[in-house]
């Protein structure tokens, strides 16, 4: 009896724990399967380089990318190319994910609002992101202003069309009894109709993300001194493949991390409205 005792104890695990658990070891086969391949394209990509298959200069080694970081690091320009894009991306989605979530919650609850603005939205959608240069440095200049302003265009579209398809969609019936609660309007929308359209506006986000950083490269390609995107330029005007990499790698880090970010955001509101 008194072994009996004396082992139960050990037996009990607390079912918080166990989760705790089962959410850590989760989370590492996730963060360990996802580097699986990054890890294998270095070795690739080390292995070319170093067998001399490809000539240096047109493919330069991991470790002349990281050199080529290092160098303009200590000249502390790195950490201005990477800040000034970052501020003008943030500012651009959060400006045009705003007005997209906006006009398309117009377009998808009021049929006035579609017969009105569809048709329009739709062709300036097909406009290319180039296109819209020209026009921005006429009337803004070559300036932050007609950077932010083709990220938020880049921003807009994807919100738009996700939520206001999303919300043509919704249940109906939800509707129906959040009227029935007495909620009408800005009310019906903030309290039943987005909550009912939450994966649906974060993989606009999302998209709306993806499509601020591909913005932002076009956009600093014109009359910019600073930011990744004049980084990719001049390295290829000045034939520096290692600072092109690097250029390549650092958006693709900055993607991924502020796609993580969006992420988080997701968690918040699938705990609160999912």
């Amino acid at each position: 009896m008194t072994n009996t005792l004396q082992k139960a104890p050990r037996t009990l695990t607390s079912p918080g724990r166990r989760e705790e658990r089962t959410t850590a070891r989760s989370r590492w086969l996730v963060i360990g399967g996802g580097a699986i391949l990054p890890i294998l394209i270095l070795l690739i990509w080390q292995g070319i380089a170093s067998s001399g298959l490809v000539p240096s200069f047109r493919l330069p080694s991991p470790g002349d990318v990281v050199l080529a970081g290092i160098d303009l690091a200590q000249r502390g320009v790195l950490g201005l190319h990477i800040a000034i894009s970052t501020q003008r991306v943030l500012l651009g989605f959060l400006a045009g994910s705003l007005v997209g979530l906006i006009v398309g919650s117009v377009v998808g609850l009021s049929k006035i609002g579609a017969i009105l603005l569809s048709p329009t939205l739709g062709g300036v959608r097909a406009v290319p992101s180039l296109a819209w240069l020209p026009l921005l440095v006429l009337y803004l200049g070559i300036n932050e202003d007609q950077k932010v302003a083709l990220i938020a265009i880049g921003a807009f579209f994807p919100v738009y069309t996700t939520v206001s398809a999303a919300l043509r969609h919704v249940d109906p019936q939800l509707v129906e009894a959040g009227r029935a609660f007495g909620y009408r309007g800005t009310a019906l929308l903030r309290i039943v109709q987005l909550p009912a359209v939450v994966p649906s506006v974060v993989s606009a986000l999302r998209l709306a993300l993806a499509q601020s950083w591909l913005f932002m490269v076009a956009g600093e390609l014109l009359g910019s001194s600073l930011g990744l995107g004049f980084l990719l330029n001049d390295s290829v005007n000045n034939g520096r493949l290692d600072r092109l990499f690097l250029s390549i790698i650092l958006l693709a880090i900055l993607g991924k991390l502020t796609d993580a970010l969006v992420g988080i955001l997701e968690k918040y509101l699938l705990k609160r409205w999912g």
